[in-house]
């Protein structure tokens, strides 16, 4: 980076920050060049477990139809319902 990065503002709020970021070029801010890799272990995606019940017949198409595919069953059911909330938007 050539030029000496503009001062990062202080933030009210993180919606705040996110709407400044969401605007502005980061480049402009933060000198990328000395930016270090980091690893994150103990990092897990957000999600909620819910109980669902199901008939046993549909659960075990489900299973048969995750096998098929070589992944878990509950890994299929998720990507099937994100795939049907897609659909259902266009």
């Amino acid at each position: 980076m050539s030029k000496t990065p503009k001062p990062v503002p202080t933030f009210a709020s993180e919606a705040e920050e996110r709407a400044f970021w969401e605007a502005n070029d980061s480049s402009e801010h933060i000198d990328w060049s000395q930016a270090e890799r980091t690893h994150l272990p103990n990092l897990k995606p957000s999600s909620t477990a819910i109980s669902l019940r199901l008939p046993n017949g549909l659960l075990e198409r489900i299973k048969v139809a995750a096998n098929k595919r070589d992944v878990p069953y509950q890994s299929l059911i998720k990507t099937w319902l994100a795939e049907k909330i897609d659909a259902s938007r266009h």
